[in-house]
């Protein structure tokens, strides 16, 4: 076998990624960039961190929550959401309370100073919002939701796989970054 030849054999080709074609990381780069442009936002007028944000976020829509269900829907580590609840909880803008049906745990709500400041930021954040859309038409939009949630539903027949999809044989395959590697 020639020089040439064993290059370009599969076996001996050097893998590469190109980044700026990995979905992976494609959206983990503008989810970074959406999050920290907003979080100036929040942050210059609101004295809010990102975590805080999500907190606050969350009890607006669900009005209450345990510290657990909001890394749960958050996806952030326990030690971030227990900064976020301690120092929201400093400012008067969210209360801790036990829960009844378990004291070891404690229920989070919004204080009215919290509803107040929410009242504010969410017509903000909205805005903000639509301005970063602007650019996309009502279809393409729909279909970034559309999409969004297929993948999401994907991931999710992933994730209860044990980290496994099948290739176009059929056959299992590892995920790479799965517990396995």
């Amino acid at each position: 076998m020639s020089l040439t030849e064993r290059d370009a054999s599969p076996s001996s080709a050097k893998p590469e990624l190109d980044l700026q074609q990995f979905l992976p990381y494609r959206l983990n780069c503008l989810a970074d960039r959406i999050s920290q442009a907003l979080a100036q936002l929040y942050a210059e007028r609101y004295q809010l961190n990102i975590a805080e944000w999500r907190v606050l976020a969350w009890l607006s829509h669900l009005d209450q929550l345990s510290a657990r269900q909001i890394c749960q829907a958050t996806r952030m580590d326990k030690a971030r959401v227990s900064r976020a609840v301690q120092a929201l909880e400093e400012r008067g803008l969210i209360q801790r309370t036990p829960s009844s049906r378990d004291q070891r745990v404690h229920e989070l709500c919004l204080t009215p100073d919290g509803q107040v400041l929410l009242e504010s930021l969410i017509p903000e954040a909205r805005q903000w919002e639509s301005e970063l859309l602007a650019t996309l038409g009502v279809h393409e939009y729909r279909d970034l939701m559309n999409i969004m949630g297929k993948l999401e539903r994907q991931l999710d027949r992933i994730e209860a796989n044990g980290n496994r999809v099948q290739d176009r044989s059929g056959d299992p395959m590892e995920v790479p970054g799965s517990p396995t590697d």
